[in-house]
């Protein structure tokens, strides 16, 4: 595709006519360039540099280093391209201005073909500078190695013939059912229903007869401390990963060892505090994770079919740093792991006790079975723990949500709206045209809010002191989510709609259990970094990591589109519901493995200073004075809309997905 020759001179447009194909791409041109200004603050300028930046040609676009600079070099001699890790543009400098001018007026509206096989078309702006954030030195989890070559292109191959993947079902080694690999268990099986081993029942035939020599050959190399009795061999075709977990410390020793198989892999290690480590794991390469590595940080292979790697050829091995001047992309193969384990039959005494199932204080609570257990968990489990974290909890929730405050202020003049979970009320003074009322069942979050001069008391949200049709528009933001059974989450949604008067609308926000789609992190996964500070990249300096995080994008206009509810699919919720079984707690900043969670909540000591990112989930720190937790029914994609559905006299006018939540506009009628 030829670029069209009014790329260059945008300052006489009107001196002449623009056909239609000149008008759609300068539209598409300036679009890219008002969305890189807004999302990261990049500012084009109107006159020529040697710096371009290139949207759509970016690594989070499936566009590689080595295709990029090629097209890039046939303008001039490439000083530097900079290529952000998941962003959807990069910067070029060139070594004149005159070589960056003949690639802004050749290259814009180019189209290039991406990894994947998908015509990109890249629209390229001039910069005079990028603001960049410096990255503090990274080093290893502590108690995390990793071997290179470890075994022998033969041993290698020998591995992967052994296992066979279409054995009998009933063989007890047989793969397991699920979705994103397949798996089988030697020694003993793992049940992911509760993340733990049967001890009084190993499997017959222990580890394969293969594995031994291999095995005693690390422990006399001193690679492992242990030998092993328990053996997961997991196969990954490329876009398939695994959630950021951590082992169960009641079920297996100190050591874990991953033999990767077939294919390298980026895995993401994730400190508590938010600290992010990407860690290349090559082919034939030993992962071993001990100490805090293996008992505080999470570990996790996000599902994409290329990993973000380092593009120097002397790279093998460990993090992935932040040198935008030397990234690249690394296609996936099919990968097979072979992970060792060595069941333990005594109680974990590790040093990690805030994280560690042996050393909990307390048992969980079981999933509710009636009315009245539905009814004393969410006493305990959540409006018990609001009152003791209400202060804390209000100084981590100041900033209203966009889509909610466009809902509020769409309403017309007059309107009477309440707020049903007000909490702290931040919501409660968006529109001074509004008579808004909140209620919430915590006293000490409506004492917050009369602090503040707002109108709130205390109510339950199953039973409203409001006349029935006495409100032009009711507001429920993460409040549904908070009842245990479908049963009450129903009840809350009637009695919503109830206060409203026929015509009036409500707008509903509960927790997602789909918190990553297409690879676009909501803001209770995004990591938060470290840094040392910032510095610019201009003419004189290449390196560094961009300021703020932008979604990933697919599509060559380099825009931002919401996903329905149908298009999730990285996540699956059948079969994730807790029944006659503990309820799990939920790791802190990482994917749900149940739908029916208790999310803890770290008290801090000067809740003034920290500032939570998530929409409503806890506050990501593990070094708490106290911790408690709260009980959550995080919903799947439609989920939502069926119960709404269930009630007779509404309609629904929108559902959408914003930022980890599940949302739902519902009229009455």
């Amino acid at each position: 595709m030829a670029a069209p020759s009014v790329s260059m001179d945008t300052n006489h447009q009107s001196n002449f006519k623009l056909s239609k194909t000149e008008k759609k791409f300068l539209r598409k041109q300036m679009k890219a360039k008002h969305t890189l200004l807004r999302h990261e603050g990049i500012e084009a300028v109107s006159y020529a540099t040697q710096s371009l930046v290139v949207a759509n040609g970016g690594l989070g676009n499936s566009v590689s280093r080595e295709q990029l600079l090629p097209v890039l070099e046939k303008c001039g001699v490439v000083e530097a391209l900079l290529m952000p890790p998941n962003k959807p543009y990069s910067f070029v400098r060139y070594t004149t201005t005159e070589e960056s001018r003949k690639a802004y007026i050749t290259l814009n509206g180019k189209e290039i073909v991406d990894d994947l096989g998908q015509k990109i078309i890249l629209y390229l702006n001039f910069v005079e500078k990028a603001q960049w954030k410096e990255m503090g030195l990274q080093h290893l989890p502590p108690g995390l190695m990793v071997v290179e070559e470890i075994i022998s292109s033969e041993d290698e191959k020998m591995l992967l013939e052994s296992v066979i993947w279409s054995e009998d079902a009933d063989n007890q080694n047989f793969q397991k059912s699920l979705k994103r690999r397949r798996v089988k268990h030697f020694g003993y099986e793992f049940h992911y229903e509760n993340n733990n081993v049967d001890k009084d029942k190993p499997l017959p035939g222990g580890l394969p007869d293969i594995c031994d020599s291999i095995l005693e050959k690390w422990l006399k190399k001193g690679y492992i401390k242990y030998k092993p009795d328990q053996l997961t061999i997991n196969q990954y075709e490329p876009g398939h990963g695994i959630p950021a977990h951590i082992d169960t410390h009641s079920a297996f020793e100190d050591e874990i060892i991953s033999l990767s198989l077939g294919s390298e892999v980026v895995m993401d290690f994730k400190h508590p505090g938010g600290v992010t480590v990407q860690v290349m794991l090559p082919r034939r390469s030993l992962l071993v994770m001990t100490g805090e590595s293996r008992y505080l940080w999470t570990h996790g292979i996000t599902p994409r079919k290329f990993d973000t790697i380092q593009a120097s050829e002397h790279y093998k091995s460990g993090i992935i740093t932040s040198d935008v001047g030397d990234l690249t992309l690394s296609k996936r193969g099919i990968r097979t792991s072979f992970t060792f384990r060595k069941v333990r039959h005594t109680p974990c005494n590790c040093s990690y006790s805030s994280v560690c199932d042996s050393q909990r204080k307390e048992t969980p609570p079981s999933f509710p079975k009636s009315e009245k257990e539905a009814t004393q968990l969410e006493q305990e489990y959540v409006h018990r723990v609001y009152e003791e974290i209400a202060g804390h909890f209000s100084s981590t929730r100041h900033t209203p949500w966009p889509r909610i405050v466009e809902f509020l202020k769409a309403l017309p003049n007059g309107s009477i709206v309440a707020d049903i979970g007000c909490g702290n009320g931040k919501y409660l003074g968006i529109n001074k045209e509004l008579y808004m009322i909140g209620c919430d069942r915590s006293p000490n979050l409506v004492d917050i809010c009369r602090e503040r001069q707002l109108q709130a008391f205390v109510c339950d949200a199953l039973a409203i002191p409001f006349r029935t049709g006495s409100c032009d528009a009711c507001i429920s933001i993460a409040v549904i989510h908070h009842f245990a059974t479908a049963e009450r989450r129903v009840a809350a949604l009637q009695e919503l709609v109830r206060l409203l008067r026929p015509g009036g609308k409500a707008l509903i926000y509960v927790w997602a259990m789909e918190q990553e789609y297409n690879n676009q992190k909501s803001k209770y996964l995004k990591e938060n970094r470290i840094s040392q500070g910032k510095k610019e990249i201009s003419d004189t300096s290449t390196q560094g990591q961009l300021v703020e995080q932008m979604p990933d994008v697919n599509n060559q206009d380099l825009t931002f589109s919401m996903p329905s509810i149908n298009d999730f699919q990285e996540e699956e919720c059948n079969s994730r519901k807790v029944t006659n079984s503990e309820l799990p707690i939920h790791t802190n900043r990482t994917t749900f493995h149940s739908q029916d969670v208790l999310v803890p909540w770290h008290l801090k000591g000067n809740p003034g200073k920290d500032k939570s990112v998530e929409p409503f989930g806890p506050v990501g720190s593990h070094d708490p004075s106290s911790v408690f937790h709260r009980y959550y029914h995080v919903f799947c994609g439609g989920e939502l809309e069926a119960a709404c559905q269930t009630l007779s006299n509404i309609r629904i006018l929108q559902s959408y997905y914003d930022q980890g939540n599940w949302c739902v506009i519902l009229q009455k009628i």
